[in-house]
């Protein structure tokens, strides 16, 4: 893989732009502004952050470690994007999220990734609770593959009121997850108000319609929120109503590989005269040698003089054909274009859904605070979303064998329908005792993900089989217990003290799904078995069990474990004098599954001048293995190439626990928890006479025992030692061809740097705001793979951590990524202007032959434009577009297309693949 420098021309020229545009500024309005102490700049930069410190709140400023700050009150009206994942991945550079395509379940619920590292890596609170994962994991080739992420989706963002984002480790503080950093929302707590939202758009761009052009993916989006006060100590309560109805949209190229054979056509004629071929035998080799054999011929030879496109040197050779097996070897011809042309069909018939997916999502969030007296308050908040979706899979062409042409002549398109439930409820008390602040709190949290199959077929059960197959699903239920205490004492300058406690229960299951999405089935209809006789088709291909596109869950992958885990921390603010801030943070953690961790931190703020901070910080992180991972397992048929194979192939693939017997067989330990070290330093700086504040943060993390999910091992097909005659027969017991794991293969490296300019000028009725961010970040793998003694025998160390999975790791999120954003709020007019860099990214897919040669996908700029009129202080219009100049990424090489359908990559997060969006949105207050 060719290696370029960080900063090419594309990056300097971002940089550049960003450093004149500022520099303007400074010295246009220091010429016409006086310092002006308590100025517009002082509140903004001295905005209270509650994420990373126990003190009750800390400005920006003199926050010991960075925080960014978002207020989506202020923003919302203007940005084209409507959920979380996709607004923080427009204006927060160091958080990397993107929509998926054709990757099961993930299409439905995006990964997210802060400061380059795993969606798992990152702790997220809502109003400083611990906020469960999905029930999800993520296991197809994209970005973060074999993790278990948050699903920030089930929240609306029209019940924030803002988003902290502390790009820091922070394990000593609140627990596993927090190696990336904690992201905290904060819901909104407005009272006397009713507002609301409607937004509307789609995407307008080159592309739509499996690049035909014109207009998809159409969105229309409802919120609702109302908040009032409750007695009169300072109660209130707010709620939150959100409806989103997405339309797919479509951005497959054209098919072009092959799509019929001869005898689809003779089978299509026979159809015509109301003849089923497929109907005169289930498996095609029992027919053979029989009185029917003859007769079958005999049909053959009728309808294929139908086919007027059949040459006669063709055609003659198949009226001479007087077997099957002769049959057989004539019938494979491609006939694609021909009888597409008598079918009246095209090639984009035969499309895959290349996109975002279709989604329904409702949402209903409340926050809720009653006072009990002076000092003490009960309080509550949580949620609950449905989300419908909807995705395509690998179209069933009518010459595979995965396709039972006897029910679906013209083949079909198999969609994976989910069903995400999402349950959120978090209760407390809170106030102050002897001169302690204490916080005793219960948060609960449940996210179940269901699979229903459609438009599809079991092929092994032919003429008998359900065109929809319940395939079961997923839970995950999370309970938090927190008792918090924290105080202020007139030490030195201040001292604050803080400690407390946390237990947590976590569940996971695994539902089976019906025995038809499952199973493969015998001519007789029976389950198969080693000396059953099976369906084939015509060519004597084995007809594949399971619903296609996605195997349900079986019995044996039946789930339903618990864990618990019981913390304990203290946290110590030490402000030695007015400059100098220390905070020493430890927490010791036990899990019931896997042991204990010890970890500290320790972060500095010295405060040079009024205007200047310098910060440090270090400190030791882990993250407990998920209990998914642990015990996550399924058996699925997939269309794969294993190692040593020659092309792809059905094949059962069984992703193990690793308490299995499997795992044990090749060597593989139980999981532990990855451990991490962090250290950053940078500084923040404001300049009041211009109101220009600018923060700079440089970071390392080392990660150790980072966990991945394997690539697939094949069966051992001629074992000759007893080590691999064993291993060869737990693939046996378990009836697969290959599998995978999850594991701690591997130690990673990631350094970055953060930069953050924000300049506001108000002047009467006008007001300009300038934000500029950029992210520099590099993620590596370090060391040697963790494979056992018996991997490396086999020389199978490539397999345990292949080269695609360093891709995912390492090349596939922008190394670079900055955005520059311009707001001018003039009378009753609002223009929103941002523009966004994203920096070069690899594919993952080998090229010409190559695995470790990757295919380059360029760097660009894609451009916001938004226009809002205040029609009356009730009424705000607001016109603009996402991707203002129809930006793609860079197209695919053809290799990695699968037949034209994939012209853009699937398995790089940079800024998706759906072009230009327009939306037009009304929101309303009263």
């Amino acid at each position: 893989m060719i290696q370029k420098t960080m900063f090419n021309s594309s990056k300097r020229a971002v940089i550049s732009t960003a450093v004149v545009f500022f520099s303007g500024i400074y010295l246009t309005q220091a010429q016409e502004t006086k310092p002006v102490k308590d100025s517009t700049s002082d509140k903004q930069i001295e905005e209270v952050v509650l994420v990373g410190s126990r003190s009750g709140g800390r400005s920006k400023a003199d926050s010991p470690v960075p925080v960014d700050v978002f207020n989506l009150k202020d923003i919302q009206q203007s940005l084209p994007q409507t959920n979380i994942n996709q607004i923080l991945n427009t204006i927060a550079p160091s958080f990397t999220s993107t929509i998926q395509t054709n990757a099961d379940g993930s299409d439905h619920s995006d990964p997210a990734q802060l400061r380059g590292l795993g969606p798992d890596q990152t702790l997220v609170l809502v109003n400083g609770k611990r906020r469960h994962n999905s029930a999800l994991v993520n296991v197809n080739g994209a970005p973060g593959r074999g993790t278990v992420g948050t699903d920030l989706n089930a929240i609306p963002a029209f019940a924030l009121s803002r988003i902290e984002v502390l790009r820091d480790g922070a394990s000593a503080q609140y627990g596993s997850d927090a190696i990336a950093g904690v992201m905290n929302l904060q819901l909104k707590r407005d009272t006397g108000k009713l507002t609301g939202q409607l937004n509307y758009g789609g995407y307008l761009t080159k592309a739509a319609n499996d690049h035909i052009g014109n207009y998809d993916g159409q969105q229309f989006q409802v919120d609702l929120n109302y908040g009032n006060k409750i007695g009169t100590r300072g109660g209130f309560y707010n709620a939150t109503w959100s409806s989103q109805f997405r339309d797919p949209t479509r951005r497959a190229g054209t098919e072009s590989g092959n799509i019929y054979n001869a005898y689809n056509a003779i089978e299509k004629r026979a159809a015509e005269g109301g003849v089923n071929l497929s109907s005169y035998f289930n498996n095609i080799n029992n027919l053979k040698g029989t009185a029917g054999e003859q007769d079958f011929v005999n049909l053959i030879h009728q309808y294929a003089q139908g086919v007027n496109y059949f040459d006669s040197g063709f055609q003659s050779s198949i009226q001479n054909a007087s077997s099957i097996t002769a049959l057989q070897g004539l019938l494979g011809a491609n006939y694609t274009d021909q009888e597409l042309a008598y079918r009246g069909q095209t090639r984009k018939d035969f499309n895959m859904q290349v996109g975002q997916s279709k989604l329904n999502n409702h949402q209903l969030f409340a926050n809720v605070e009653v006072p009990l007296n002076d000092d003490w308050k009960v309080y509550t908040f949580g949620g609950y979303s449905i989300r419908d979706g909807a995705s395509g899979g690998f179209y069933r062409r009518p010459n595979q064998a995965r396709t039972f042409t006897g029910l679906y002549i013209d083949g079909y398109l198999p969609e994976i329908h989910t069903k995400i439930q999402d349950v959120s409820l978090s209760v407390g008390i809170k106030g102050k005792w002897d001169g302690w602040n204490v916080d005793f709190s219960n948060t609960f949290g449940q996210n179940s993900f269901d699979y229903t199959i459609e438009n599809t077929g079991n092929t092994s059960l032919r003429f008998n089989s359900p065109s929809s197959f319940k395939a079961g699903g997923l839970q995950f239920l999370q309970n938090t217990i927190n008792l918090d205490f924290s105080k202020s004492f007139n030490w030195l300058e201040g001292v604050n003290v803080a400690f407390g406690a946390e237990q947590r229960h976590e569940n996971f299951k695994e539902n089976p799904g019906e025995e038809a999405s499952y199973t493969a089935y015998d001519v007789n209809g029976n389950p198969q078995t080693p000396t059953s006789v099976n369906p084939t088709d015509f060519f004597g291909a084995a007809l594949a069990g399971s619903s296609q596109v996605f195997s349900g869950f079986r019995p044996e992958n039946k789930t339903n474990k618990n864990r618990n885990a019981y913390a304990a921390y203290a946290d110590v603010e030490f402000n030695f004098t007015n400059w100098l801030l220390v905070d020493a943070a430890i927490r010791y953690e036990n899990y019931s599954d896997f042991g204990s961790t010890f970890n500290y931190k320790l972060a500095s703020r010295i405060k040079l001048s009024n205007d200047l901070n310098f910060r440090f910080a270090g400190s030791t992180g882990f993250r407990a293995p998920s209990i998914h991972q642990i015990y996550y397992n399924t058996t699925s048929t997939l269309f794969t190439t294993l190692p040593g194979a020659s092309g792809p192939s059905l094949v059962e693939v069984g992703t193990f626990s690793n308490d299995s017997q499997l795992a044990q067989a090749f060597g593989i330990p139980k999981l532990k928890q990855e451990t991490s070290k962090s250290v950053s330093t940078g500084f923040t700086y404001k300049i009041p006479a211009i109101n220009l504040n600018i923060t700079a943060d440089a970071y390392f993390i080392r990660i150790d025992d980072r966990i991945v999910l394997t690539d697939q091992f094949s069966r051992p097909t001629n074992p000759t030692t007893p080590a691999q005659t064993a291993l060869a027969n737990e693939f046996v017991n378990a009836n697969v061809n290959a599998a995978q794991f999850f594991s701690n293969a591997i130690d990673t490296e990631t350094k970055g740097l953060d930069v953050v300019i924000s300049h506001t000028l108000t002047k009467e009725s006008f007001k300009f705001t300038n934000d500029f961010a950029i992210n520099f970040n590099r993620t590596k793998k370090v060391g040697d793979i963790h494979a056992s003694d018996l991997l490396k025998n086999a020389g199978l160390e490539n397999t345990y951590f292949g080269e695609k999975s360093r891709v995912y790791l390492e090349d596939s999120v922008p190394k670079i990524k900055a955005s520059l954003s311009n707001n001018i709020k003039w009378n009753d007019f609002n223009i929103y202007l941002r523009n966004t860099y994203y920096g070069k990214v690899y594919g993952a897919d080998g090229l010409n032959g190559n695995a470790y040669d990757h295919q380059l996908i360029s760097d660009k700029i894609v451009t916001d434009l938004s226009i809002g009129y205040d029609i009356s202080k009730n009424f705000n219009l607001t016109l603009g577009t996402n991707n203002l100049f129809d930006i793609y990424p860079t197209k695919n090489v053809t290799s990695s297309t699968n037949n034209d359908q994939f012209i853009y990559s699937r398995s790089t997060a940079q800024f998706g693949q759906n072009g230009r969006y327009v939306f037009s949105k009304l929101t309303v207050s009263f």
